[in-house]
């Protein structure tokens, strides 16, 4: 099925379905399941749109299948979180052996991280995983990462989430770490070699156009910086509104002048970061957002963590060339993370502006990533952590940026997987006191808020921990994948 084609085909439907918000969260039409064929259903909704009496929900209730929309979980008694988690597991396996609506099929099952997300999801997945690894659930683990194998392998890249509106873009690619993680499992070295094509596709997904660029040109997912080095950014091929936030989207672009408006809106979420001061030119306007003016710290730290892995991977099967090319495009890339992203005035990663040439203002924990992946020295290390420890950790756990602005990736908000990265990034370089308090403060925070409402949720509020967490385009949601996998994590370490 082609990218939108299921939407594109209800699209006048669809477009007044969202436009008068008969539903409070516009994903909820994306995820229905047509009842009957699609040229019926226009048939029909150009028929009877017109007669006296018309109810617009009734029509879609009557045609569309709602059911598996949303992921909730209730008890009746409170269990000791851990045991809670267990059973999570089995709640949030999902399968789709074939299409249904907008859901992609996959070949395994898989965990969805809870909520309104009842779908496969790329990043979540892996720090998902690291809550299976606890569990003892390998073959859970090893589902997940042949799951996003069949979509490398036949989409070319792993999309956002297994839905056709989300064949434009992909998520941070942490399919490289996905294997790291199930070989500190198995032992297996096997696995590099078994997913080595899977490795390369997701690459030149990421690298694709990087030969046609001339200096100070993007193109995709690729930049050319003026000076003549090859940098990634997040990039989204559709430049329309989101389907699952398509009256959220249009409204906001009514008061905007950008005409990528929309591309840089979905550029965004395929950062995972949707949405955040990160990537507004005023700091504070989603308005203003400029994601596809910028190289990101984070993009470029996986991708040398994948050209890593492809050179490991070559290696193991004696293919020289491609460890030699490899290997020196990982060693270039390190070079660039230093040369872009590191920042002497303030001691600290930041983005790129690859159209003026300096770093972005906005402080970040992104910077987490060059000491998450072990590409800092320790000097610089040193200084990252001094700036976690004095400007992101709160009482409640790490936050995402220094500055509120309303969005959900913004301060006062601490999100699971950063405070893995945090703990992680601290251990790496012998900051073990911190890495500790990183861990108990967002535990804690975790804990108080399950023994209030019996839920573990999407992300959690740092700063005041008798809130729950806000922001962003809709409430925050419980389940939650990623959470459970990151606390499970941390109690072990």
């Amino acid at each position: 099925m082609s990218n939108q084609l299921y939407i594109n085909e209800i699209q006048s439907l669809f477009d007044d379905v969202q436009r008068s918000e008969i539903f409070e969260d516009q994903k909820m039409m994306t995820d229905a399941v047509p009842l009957f064929p699609i040229a019926k259903i226009n048939e029909d909704y150009e028929k009877s749109k017109k007669t006296e009496g018309f109810n617009l929900k009734d029509f879609v209730m009557t045609h569309f299948d709602f059911l598996g929309a949303r992921v909730s979980v209730h008890r009746e008694e409170q269990l000791p979180i851990g045991e809670h988690i267990e059973k999570l597991w089995d709640e949030l396996t999902r399968t789709a052996y074939e299409e249904k609506g907008t859901l992609l099929k996959l070949p395994k099952p898989y965990i969805v991280p809870g909520g309104r997300f009842n779908e496969f999801f790329y990043w979540d997945s892996y720090f998902i995983m690291l809550g299976l690894q606890v569990s003892g659930r390998i073959e859970m683990m090893e589902n997940i990462i042949e799951n996003c194998s069949y979509l490398i392998l036949n989409v070319g890249f792993v999309p956002n989430a297994s839905r056709t509106h989300f064949l434009s873009r992909s998520q941070p690619p942490y399919f490289s770490l996905m294997l790291d993680l199930l070989f500190e499992t198995t032992h297996n070295e096997g696995i590099y070699t078994q997913y080595h094509e899977t490795l390369e596709k997701e690459y030149a997904f990421w690298m694709n156009g990087e030969e046609w660029l001339e200096n100070g040109s993007s193109v995709k997912r690729v930049v050319k910086t003026k000076d003549g080095d090859i940098l990634n950014r997040y990039y989204d091929a559709e430049n329309a509104p989101r389907p699952e936030s398509y009256l959220i989207d249009i409204e906001d672009h009514e008061t905007t002048s950008g005409d990528e408006f929309y591309r840089n809106i979905r550029s965004a979420c395929e950062s995972g970061w949707d949405f955040s001061s990160r990537w507004f030119a005023d700091g504070e306007n989603i308005q203003t957002i400029e994601t596809l003016n910028l190289a990101q710290v984070d993009l470029n730290c996986l991708l040398w963590h994948l050209e890593m892995t492809l050179a490991k991977s070559s290696a193991l099967q004696n293919l020289s060339d491609k460890e030699n090319y490899f290997s020196e495009r990982a060693a270039s890339r390190r070079q660039m993370i230093n040369k872009y992203f590191w920042d002497r005035n303030t001691n600290n990663y930041k983005d790129y502006h690859t159209k003026k040439n300096t770093k972005t203002p906005s402080e970040h924990i992104a910077a987490l990533y060059p000491l998450f992946l072990g590409i800092a020295d320790q000097e610089q290390a040193e200084a990252v952590a001094k700036a976690i420890a004095e400007k992101f950790l709160y009482k409640g756990g790490l936050v995402t940026t220094t500055k509120n602005s309303g969005q959900q990736w913004d301060l006062p908000n601490a999100w699971a997987p950063y405070q893995w990265l945090g703990f992680k990034a601290m251990k790496n370089y012998g900051f073990d006191e911190l890495a500790e308090k990183i861990k108990n403060n967002w535990c804690s925070n975790v804990e108080r808020v399950y023994k209030n409402t019996g839920k573990l949720m999407e992300k959690y509020n740092a700063l005041d921990t008798e809130t729950i967490a806000g922001g962003g385009e809709y409430p925050n949601q419980d389940g939650f994948g990623w959470t459970n996998g990151v606390y499970l994590q941390l109690q072990q370490n």
